[in-house]
């Protein structure tokens, strides 16, 4: 009876064994299959945010019109997660014209939240009208890879020359369109900006 016994608990360890490899071999199919979805949503169906051309059947970008000027970063923030991330990974808060002065843009503080951006200062130099045209949230698509990297490399304070167009992008049933005015505000207000170009003027602490 010993031996049986002993000969039942091996074989009963056995099959445990088995099964626990069974359940291994399954859980690692199931992070193999979740990776490749990974890799998947963060393939091609990204490459306009990567500054590459368009792959994906339902995805295009079309140029509205040539924009440049010179812009204070305020501050930046980087988007992975929604929708839009597919082709802007980041969005700049920026100040131009009598609000990118160093001594007033360092009194501007800022929020950028849901490809949105909050702003105030406590005293406004000139009306707030005014004021509003002076600041903006641009969402930043790079040209290409090199862009691609630089965009990302900038800090609040930092005075940088952008060049590039306006677009309009499509994807299924999205449709981003970039603002073409550079005095109007609230939604829709914000500019859609395929950079070509960046080089930084200066770089203060503000």
């Amino acid at each position: 009876m010993k031996a049986q016994t002993s000969l039942f608990a091996i074989s009963h360890i056995f099959e445990e064994v088995k099964a626990m490899k069974k359940r291994l071999w399954m859980s690692l199919c199931m992070v193999a299959a979740l990776g490749q979805a990974h890799a998947s949503a963060s393939g091609v169906e990204y490459n306009i945010a990567k500054g590459l051309s368009p792959q994906v059947k339902d995805q295009s970008i079309s140029v509205l019109q040539p924009f440049y000027g010179n812009f204070r970063i305020l501050g930046s923030k980087v988007y992975q997660d929604d929708e839009q991330a597919k082709f802007s990974p980041i969005d700049y808060a920026v100040s131009w014209g009598l609000f990118a002065h160093p001594e007033i843009a360092r009194n501007i503080s800022v929020s950028q939240y849901d490809r949105y951006l909050n702003w105030k200062m406590d005293k406004l130099p000139v009306p707030a009208d005014q004021a509003m045209q002076m600041v903006s949230n641009m969402h930043i698509i790079p040209a290409n890879p090199e862009i691609a990297k630089q965009i990302k490399q900038v800090k609040r304070g930092d005075l940088v020359q952008l060049k590039g167009e306006l677009v309009e992008v499509r994807d299924k049933d999205l449709v981003w369109k970039s603002s073409l005015s550079p005095t109007d505000i609230g939604d829709g207000a914000c500019e859609l900006f395929r950079v070509n170009s960046i080089q930084w003027i200066e770089k203060q602490k503000i």
